[in-house]
Formats: structure tokens, sequence, C-alpha cells
């Protein structure tokens, strides 16, 4: 009896674990490997950064204030003599945390409110969606900056602020895709085998609602840290002389008229890049956590 072979047709999917499914999506997209290789160099300035500086990035020295970017100085000083370039790199980790944190908070938050708002439905979800529709009726900026101004510019009331801004968006996304599968087929089913409100919930509805949130965090990444360098900007975010781009940059602007443009330019360039890196990262990490892709 002769083994009958099987048509590609036929053959089940072979399932990947999720470190071969990492490298096909980085493989599959250039694009995407080149964002994820630009993030892992923003980390590492974060971790390791403060240790490889030539200088320290606090102390001043009034007879090289001002010197334009050089061999010794490679984004040159600024008007009290520190080095930019080391100021640049060691602010990286403050910035990245004000980031990483702000969003891991509204990601959360916004979860749980747009989960049980899209999945209880009623009144549940209408309270929901007003307070919501309440913070999202401010300007975010404006709004970040009243709440930073009645608690105090410190780093945690900054992460604080950006975080309350940033969470109506991952609860009405949430929301929205809760409600589409809250009667779908695999729901019921689920529901049918005896899995409580919650574990439908958390394992069969919610990592459907993850592609689209993957694509939410990269942008609001990116939007977390402009909304920190705005507030140290106007004087409401991290006090000096702490390194951070949005001071360094409020700091530069006042000298690029008489021509050091180097203070403003190199912090702005950095803010810039951070910000590049995580709207690239998107369709990365929507790829990566959608479990339709992992066949």
């Amino acid at each position: 009896m002769t083994d009958v072979p099987l048509s590609p047709a036929a053959v089940p999917p072979r399932r990947q674990g999720f470190a071969g499914h990492v490298g096909h999506v980085l493989r599959e997209n250039p694009v995407t490997g080149l964002s994820f290789a630009m993030f892992a160099g923003l980390v590492l300035a974060a971790v390791a950064g403060p240790a490889l500086v030539p200088y320290d990035p606090l102390a001043t020295d009034a007879a090289n204030a001002l010197q334009a970017p050089s061999g010794a100085h490679w984004f040159g000083t600024d008007n009290l003599g520190r080095d930019v370039f080391s100021r640049v790199v060691v602010a990286t980790r403050l910035d990245l945390m004000i980031s990483v944190l702000a969003v891991a908070v509204s990601f959360v938050v916004g979860s749980v409110l747009g989960a049980v708002a899209g999945y209880r439905g009623g009144w549940t979800d209408a309270v929901t969606s007003r307070v919501l529709d309440t913070i999202m009726a401010f300007p975010l900026f404006v709004l970040a900056m009243g709440i930073v101004a009645a608690l105090g510019n410190s780093v945690a009331n900054i992460i604080w602020a950006t975080a309350i801004i940033n969470i109506p968006f991952y609860a009405r996304v949430v929301r929205a895709e809760v409600n589409i599968r809250r009667e779908a087929g695999f729901t019921l089913a689920a529901k049918l085998a005896g899995n409580s409100d919650a574990r439908v919930l958390a394992v069969h509805i919610f990592p459907n609602a993850l592609p689209p949130m993957m694509v939410q965090v990269s942008l609001n990444l990116g939007w977390s840290i402009l909304n920190a360098a705005g507030l140290s900007f106007i004087g409401l975010g991290v006090r000096p002389p702490t390194p951070e781009w949005g001071i360094m940059v409020a700091e530069g602007a006042n000298y690029i008229i008489s021509g050091e443009w180097w203070m403003a330019v190199f912090p702005g360039l950095a803010l810039m890049l951070a910000v590049f890196t995580f709207n690239l990262m998107g369709d990365g990490l929507r790829d990566i956590v959608d479990p339709r892709r992992r066949t």
C-alpha cells in the first residue's frame, strides 16, 4: 500500500514560535527592521549613554562657552560651557522614560475602560463614552498644561498628564473592536464552553484588538516625547539644569540669531529622530501581535 502525498492545500499551516514570527516580520519589511534597529539605538543610549559620554552633562566651563562643533566637542558647547553632545545623549533616558511610562499607563487604563464599555454596553458604555468625550473636548496640549500647572512640574506629573490625554485614544479603539466581536461566533462558542466573561474578554476578544492598538502605541510614543518637550519648552516641564531635549531647544533658541545654531539644532534633531523612529514602528508592531499572521 503506497502513501498518497498530501496536496499543498491539505497540509495544515505550520505555527511559528514567537521569536520566529518576529524574525519573519523584520525580514519581510526592511523599514520595520530599520525602525527596530533605530529603537535599539535609542534604548542603548538611554541605558548606557550616561556612562559613555565624554563629559559630565552638568559640568559648566565658562572658558569654553559657546564653542562651535569640533573634535573636542562634537555638538559644540552651550552658553555655560556644557558639552551639548553629552547632554543630548543623557537626555535620551529621561525623554524615553517619560514617553514609555506615559503610554504604558494610558494603554492599560484605556484598554480596561474601552473593553468593559464595549463588552457590557448600556449605561456603562454611555457613561464611559461621555467621560472620554469630555477629555477629548479640550485641546490636549492645553489640558496637559493645566494638569502640570495645577500639580507642579515634576517628572511624575508630566507622565500622569501625558497619560491622561492619551487614554481616550486606546479606550475608543478597544471599545470599537470589542463591540464588533462580542457577538461573534468564536465569542459565543467560548461562552458555551463555560468560560467566564472576564476570560472571554481577555483571552478571546482582546487579542484581536491589539493590532490597531499597536499602531496607536507607536504614534503615542512619539506624541508623548513631543508633549514632554513642548511642556519643557514653555517652562512647565522638567526643571533645568536637567538634560532634556525640550529644555535644550528652548535654551538654544535664544542664540540662533547670534549664530550659535548648534545649541538648538542637535537636540531638535534628536527629538525628530526619536519621533520618526516610533512612527516607523507602527506597522511592525501591528504585524507582530496580529494573531492571524502567526501561521
